[in-house]
């Protein structure tokens, strides 16, 4: 709110002739619209800013913080994941032509997103009565589904479901889930699948790579494993580790 109050204030003293045409300002302009029936309320306002602060920094905030958990206690991939950044970049900063190019963190990001998805389950109403399987769903039942128990399952993945290994992804997610698209779903999937997917992992791949590109980073000896879904899934006690300069 205070926010949205000194871009009001800057636009009545003549600061600005706009609120801004980033996704604040869009919000205020659509919360001081003429018109009755598209005005946002203030509730409408601050509910979006939440919806995007969790959804686009907290999700891809857990995915870089697990993912730097993994290649720190993994080091000899964390070292093939920095060959690669250093063949692709050099010394210079990622680029999107680059980011395409980089397999193996493709292979890391994927089994980090596995093991420890951001967002541990989803919920989803039906709209209508459905069959699914032998079951018979009521409308406007609601559906649980445990993404994190999918991708933990002995079933789909093996029986060594819960280590580390980046091969599982070596020819791509369809190879790796037998072409079952339900066994692998960090982003959800179908039509309500989350629309910043991209985004998020390269924003993870760009911030990963600057990451190796000038540190080796081991794990603390500090470091308690504890796993905690807060919304998204978080490090309780936090992720401590120690940086070593390249």
């Amino acid at each position: 709110m205070e926010m949205v109050k000194r871009r009001e204030k800057k636009v009545e003293t003549g600061e600005a002739d706009g609120f801004g045409n980033d996704f604040l300002g869009l919000l205020i302009n659509a919360y001081r619209d003429f018109d009755e029936e598209n005005r946002f309320s203030i509730e409408d306002l601050v509910d979006e800013c939440k919806t995007f602060y969790f959804a686009g920094q907290e999700t891809t905030n857990s995915l870089l913080a697990w993912t730097i958990l993994v290649l720190a206690i993994h080091t000899k991939w964390q070292e093939k994941t920095r060959q690669e950044v250093f063949e692709v970049f050099g010394d210079q900063n990622p680029n999107s032509e680059g980011i395409a190019k980089l397999k193996i963190m493709n292979m890391v990001v994927n089994e980090t997103l596995r093991l420890y998805s951001p967002v541990a389950a989803v919920i989803r109403k039906i709209k209508k009565e459905v069959r699914l399987g032998k079951l018979v769903l009521p409308a406007n039942l609601e559906i649980l589904i445990p993404i994190i128990a999918l991708h933990h399952d002995p079933q789909l993945w093996g029986d060594d479901v819960h280590l580390f290994k980046p091969e599982r992804f070596v020819e791509g997610i369809a190879s790796a889930t037998k072409y079952n698209s339900a066994a692998f779903i960090p982003f959800s999937m179908g039509p309500r699948s989350c629309v910043g997917m991209s985004f998020a992992t390269t924003e993870t791949k760009t911030a990963l790579s600057m990451i190796l590109q000038r540190y080796a980073f081991t794990l603390s000896p500090t470091y308690v494993h504890a796993p905690f879904p807060v919304i998204t899934l978080q490090p309780q006690h936090g992720i401590q580790v120690t940086l070593h300069p390249l």
